[in-house]
């Protein structure tokens, strides 16, 4: 499952699914954020600085997304066991939220591009237990939107909480590296390899949008 950036749509992430994963053995989802605000476009919360996003939108998406995503999980016959959740920007800051929030299932390995890690009240991440967890993370040294230094601050607690993290550090901008895609799609597979193919479920979808 691949989170949408801030102002974008479902359809955004949807190229990547075939990228990260050309031989369709996963069910691939690309959500739509329950957001619309200005300029346009769909947002997970309200952006108000990193790395505090608005407490109460970011607060009632996160409840919403998380019964959503149960819900999803249990129609397909699926557990968070074998889910890889992923996110660019804003779709990122929720794969942080969603994946190691307190209290929350964790899934099999969590990719995040372009992001940072939320810190919001009453909000907690759990890392215990992430001693060989996979996550990949992607920054561009020049992002001018979040500075890469939040890409580094997210790897570097992630080390330190003993997760195996994939980096790439990339020479652009606000944006996905195209070169990284073939080695996250080595990833991918590596990390879905125990956990199982996706059987008979559907393969590729813009999935209905979570709501209240």
């Amino acid at each position: 499952m691949l989170l949408h950036g801030r102002g974008t749509s479902e359809h955004d992430l949807l190229p990547l699914l075939d990228a990260l994963d050309p031989e369709r053995r996963l069910v691939g989802v690309t959500p739509r954020a329950p957001l619309t605000l200005p300029p346009g476009g769909a947002h997970w919360y309200v952006s108000v600085g990193i790395p505090s996003p608005d407490p109460q939108t970011f607060t009632d998406t996160y409840e919403l997304v998380s019964g959503w995503l149960d819900a999803l999980l249990a129609e397909h016959g699926l557990g968070y066991g074998g889910l890889v959740l992923g996110g660019f920007s804003q779709g990122a800051v929720m794969t942080y939220a969603l994946g190691l929030g307190k209290g929350r299932p964790r899934p099999r390995g969590l990719i995040a591009l372009s992001g940072f890690v939320p810190e919001v009240p009453g909000f907690e991440l759990d890392l215990s237990g992430a001693d060989g967890y996979p996550v990949a993370l992607g920054h561009g040294t020049y992002d001018p939107v979040i500075g890469v230094e939040w890409g580094r601050r997210a790897r570097e607690m992630l080390v330190d909480a003993g997760a195996d993290v994939t980096w790439r550090e990339s020479p652009m901008p606000h944006a996905v590296d195209p070169d990284y895609l073939n080695e996250l799609a080595g990833w991918l597979r590596t990390a879905t390899d125990a956990s199982g193919g996706a059987g008979d479920a559907p393969r590729r979808g813009a999935a209905d949008p979570p709501r209240s």
